[in-house]
């Protein structure tokens, strides 16, 4: 029997601190260690976080429409996200502060639209773990050669203000920054995660 809605939720930890962790989940700066991730944005988007910023993605033939619903730098950032005639839902990333790390959970939020899309995402969930672990993976080897220059997104959130909240500073992104499958294929995203991101479009 197959599911019309999904919601998944599954932790990876990342080798930075929050305020640091923050950048590899934004449209832009994911583009570092996910292999494909190619957003595009309709209007003008100096600061590609702030909520009600409109992109769009295109892969193996899926369109998919994203919005940014909410924010908090440092330390969450949700999407919704439409792919016409497949699945629409949210996508949100929660940054918890694990010591020298961070704790990256990872929830999506999905309904089908169609029944050939209901068993898509019941196969989706049954390869979520092993999809996280591909993030984790890819975000592991980009960290490990990534040029130092490529800190400096990350520097955006340690500002903070007069309350002490993390905050960006604004501008252009030149960082690095998530759609459903099958278990087979998340499996196979450590080595093209653009073959196998639910997120994607």
């Amino acid at each position: 029997m197959t599911s019309t809605q999904r919601r998944l939720t599954g932790r990876i930890l990342v080798d930075l601190p929050p305020g640091e962790a923050f950048g590899l989940f934004t449209p832009r700066d994911e583009q570092n260690w996910a292999h494909g991730w190619r957003p595009q944005f309709p209007a003008p988007a100096p600061d590609d976080t702030e909520p009600g910023t409109v992109f769009e993605t295109d892969a193996h033939g899926r369109h998919t429409n994203w919005l940014v619903t909410g924010q908090q730098p440092g330390q969450r950032i949700s999407y919704a996200r439409v792919t016409p005639g497949d699945q629409a839902g949210t996508v949100t990333i929660v940054i918890n502060d694990a010591g020298r790390h961070s704790e990256i959970e990872i929830t999506y939020q999905l309904t089908a639209l169609t029944d050939t899309a209901r068993r898509t995402l019941d196969e989706f969930a049954a390869g979520y773990p092993a999809y996280l672990q591909s993030w984790q993976d890819a975000i592991t080897a980009w960290l490990h050669h990534r040029p130092l220059a490529q800190t400096t997104t990350a520097r955006r959130v340690a500002h903070r203000d007069d309350a002490g909240n993390a905050k960006p500073v604004g501008g252009d992104r030149g960082l690095g920054w998530r759609r459903p499958v099958g278990a087979d294929r998340a499996e196979r995203h450590a080595a093209d995660p653009e073959d196998s991101d639910p997120r994607r479009g």
